[in-house]
């Protein structure tokens, strides 16, 4: 089992920054990928960010050039540096790990963090 726990989220003013960050504990040397994904109201999930085991990351279209995911092996952290943010980012953001186990992908996720764009 692996446990996700948010933290860094709040209301910023359009242009503002926030860093979120998710800490992992349990069996995190199980894990692949750790991932940011968000949902506005009345939208479904989508995926922010994700950085793999071999810090590979890939980016939604929309936040390229504006957000930063990183990870920390060393304190089982991943890390979302969100800036230039705009009204349209706002939504519950998710922290997401998977691990391969018994041939199938395995998602934990954490409780969710409000971040609110607005003036």
């Amino acid at each position: 089992q692996i446990q996700l726990v948010e933290s860094g989220g709040g209301l910023v003013q359009p242009g503002g920054s926030l860093t979120l960050t998710c800490t992992a504990s349990g069996s995190v040397s199980t894990i692949y990928s750790l991932a940011w994904y968000r949902q506005a109201p009345g939208k479904e999930r989508e995926l922010v960010a994700v950085i793999s085991i071999g810090n590979t990351t890939k980016y939604e279209d929309s936040v390229k050039g504006r957000f930063t995911i990183s990870r920390d092996n060393a304190k089982n952290m991943v890390s979302l540096q969100m800036n230039s943010l705009k009204p349209e980012d706002t939504a519950v953001y998710y922290c997401n790990a998977a691990r391969w186990s018994e041939r199938k992908w395995i998602d934990y996720w954490g409780q969710g963090t409000q971040v609110t764009v607005s003036s």
